[in-house]
């Protein structure tokens, strides 16, 4: 029987989760593997470059409109055969992200069971990188089987991922690897690379800063079907790789402000 990967990617608010999360998704698509992703983000953003610039219908919203959603209603296919899904987010200012994804994902596995169930890859881009409900509820849940944490070499985002670790560590869920998204920071993959080993993980891949991922972005697709060829979607395709591949599952230690401060000097 194969081994289903489930995986959650975390990290700082804008460091690029959505991003590097639908363009590993369309890298394992193309490779054969059957692959969904799950937009946890209120901003339900996940999923919009596998889908041409195209913003779905979110799980959420169909509940609150009382439609009796069907698979159909809920799941997109996008780019290389990508199953596209978005949990959505609560009205501003009411209710809680966390609660929204549980509500969002118990609806599409009752309906889309089966479905999951068939994929080589469920990706979760989840909100926020804090320790709240919206951080915890695919873990709690068991939803996920695998987290990565998305950093670059600058300190707020690498404060955001050792917090991560350590929200990780209090739930009793193992660190996969450490995925470094460039800001052209000074030293950045060494910083990257010396922070991983130190909480007792390891770098999945360094991916340069590129004026095309952005270019992409903006028409609306990945880089992995707007420019095939580029380096830059042949590092996504060798991160998707290392995903599948990868067995290294630890609990994550975690630093001290100092040493954090220390990294980055």
């Amino acid at each position: 029987m194969k081994k289903q990967k489930i995986i959650a990617i975390y990290g700082k608010g804008g460091i690029g989760k959505s991003s590097t999360a639908s363009n590993v998704a369309a890298a394992c698509a193309e490779a054969g593997k059957k692959v969904m992703i799950i937009g946890c983000d209120p901003k339900s953003d996940s999923s919009i470059t596998l889908l041409g610039g195209k913003r779905i219908p979110t799980i959420l919203d169909l509940l609150r409109e009382g439609i009796e959603a069907t698979e159909e209603d809920m799941v997109f296919e996008g780019y290389a055969g990508v199953k596209c899904i978005e949990a959505g987010g609560p009205e501003p200012g009411i209710g809680c992200a966390g609660r929204g994804i549980i509500v969002a994902v118990q609806k599409l596995k009752s309906v889309s069971g089966e479905l999951m169930k068939e994929q080589d890859l469920i990706i979760y881009d989840v909100p926020g990188d804090i320790v709240c409900g919206g951080f915890v509820a695919p873990i709690r849940k068991g939803y996920v089987n695998e987290a990565y944490v998305l950093t670059s070499g600058e300190y707020m985002p690498l404060y955001a991922a050792n917090n991560i670790c350590k929200g990780l560590t209090k739930i009793n869920m193992p660190l996969s690897g450490v995925i470094c998204n460039s800001r052209n920071a000074s030293r950045e993959e060494e910083i990257v690379t010396k922070f991983s080993e130190e909480i007792g993980s390891q770098l999945m891949a360094f991916i340069p800063k590129s004026q095309i991922v952005q270019d992409c972005e903006r028409d609306g697709y990945s880089v992995m079907e707007k420019a095939p060829d580029s380096e830059i979607a042949n590092v996504y395709r060798r991160l998707g790789k290392a995903i599948m591949e990868n067995e290294k599952k630890v609990m994550a230690d975690s630093l001290t402000d100092e040493r954090l401060r220390e990294l980055t000097k």
